[in-house]
């Protein structure tokens, strides 16, 4: 793989210009081009390593050992997450209609969630990245971002809001079920169209087979907690992959004049690691470069990293890259002040009151 290129120092220049010599040098390096055999490779070893522990658990017969195979299950349907996610980013081959296959099969036939609706909502979040108006990544909800949103919350979204830090990894554990749910509820309102129909079938698919397949192999009981414990480790992987990303960082707002690289790199965080972390955060943890590069082969992201860092580096743009339970630390501190202002708020009235 090439070698970052020495460029001379860039002056900041008109709005949008800066990212033109870092486009350049990310493709004369070739990271750009498709690694289409990497990805039949590694899609096909994780369809195999989710069909070996269903058959682990068929062997295992109806015993509560049963329930540690939901542990790898959940670490390979997030893998498979990954893959329907590289399929929206059009990284794996060069026509549409096998990456949308590829993220229909992984998406709603492997997960149970809506390729269309989440290529929706992410395209959303990777243009405007933390802007609390046009990312639905931070829009208000059972979780706020920013004080705006956090005032005059009351009753149970209040003391959600007053508690987000300590209740994050906890609400995680129930994003597995929310992802159904929510792609459910948007398929639902767009079921006049044939896409949408067809998501249906698929997901309608796989919840027929993942519960027929759990009850004839185990009791009822058994069968219950294993998808709930299925449910919740795969929210928490997933939304821990996604959870350092961008909370705690720069949220600019229609006033910001940003340009691409800006845009991207100031409300974007790395996370360092080894090929561990790189394998079990999908590559995300190049959250600048993805964000950069959305197009890129998630195994380009490692390569492309000093590239940007350097260029960065270059024209005096602030560039973070953090340990991992750094960037925890951050997104937490960032929830825990937006609360601030109603746990301020309660002990003003507890104290009124006494």
């Amino acid at each position: 793989m090439a070698q970052p290129v020495a460029l001379a120092p860039t002056p900041r220049t008109k709005r949008g210009s800066d990212f033109a010599p870092l486009l350049r040098q990310v493709k004369q390096a070739g990271l750009l081009e498709r690694r289409t055999a990497s990805y039949v490779i590694a899609i096909g070893v994780n369809i195999a390593l989710i069909a070996a522990t269903w058959a682990g658990i068929v062997l295992l017969g109806n015993s509560w050992l049963q329930l540690l195979l939901a542990v790898p299950l959940a670490v390979l349907t997030t893998r498979a997450a990954f893959f329907g996610h590289d399929a929206g980013h059009q990284q794996i081959g060069s026509s549409r209609k096998v990456h949308d296959l590829i993220g229909l099969l992984h998406g709603n036939l492997l997960c149970g969630m809506s390729y269309g609706w989440w290529n929706d909502k992410h395209n959303r979040h990777h243009a405007n990245p933390n802007h609390t108006d046009k990312d639905p990544d931070v829009g208000e909800g059972v979780l706020v971002w920013t004080l705006e949103q956090a005032e005059g919350r009351t009753g149970l979204y209040g003391w959600l809001s007053r508690h987000q830090a300590k209740i994050f990894f906890p609400l995680l554990t129930l994003e597995g079920i929310n992802l159904k749910v929510s792609s459910a509820l948007f398929l639902v309102g767009r079921r006049r169209r044939h896409d949408a129909r067809v998501e249906l079938l698929l997901m309608a698919a796989h919840l027929a087979l993942y519960f027929t397949a759990l009850f004839l192999i185990m009791s009822p009981g058994k069968a219950i907690a294993f998808a709930a414990l299925h449910h919740a480790l795969f929210g928490l992987h997933l939304g821990s992959v996604f959870a350092p990303n961008h909370k705690g960082m720069e949220m600019p707002d229609d006033d910001s004049d940003w340009g691409h690289l800006e845009k991207q790199v100031l409300t974007s965080r790395n996370v360092n690691g080894s090929l561990v972390t790189d394998w079990m955060m999908g590559g995300l943890n190049y959250q600048i470069e993805h964000h950069l590069f959305p197009s890129m082969p998630r195994a380009n992201l490692r390569f492309a990293q000093p590239m940007v860092q350097a260029y960065c580096a270059q024209i005096g743009m602030p560039y973070l890259s953090t340990g991992l339970v750094e960037s925890y630390r951050m997104g937490l501190g960032h929830l825990h002040e937006v609360g601030s202002e109603l746990r301020a708020d309660q002990a003003k009235e507890k104290n009124s009151a006494s």
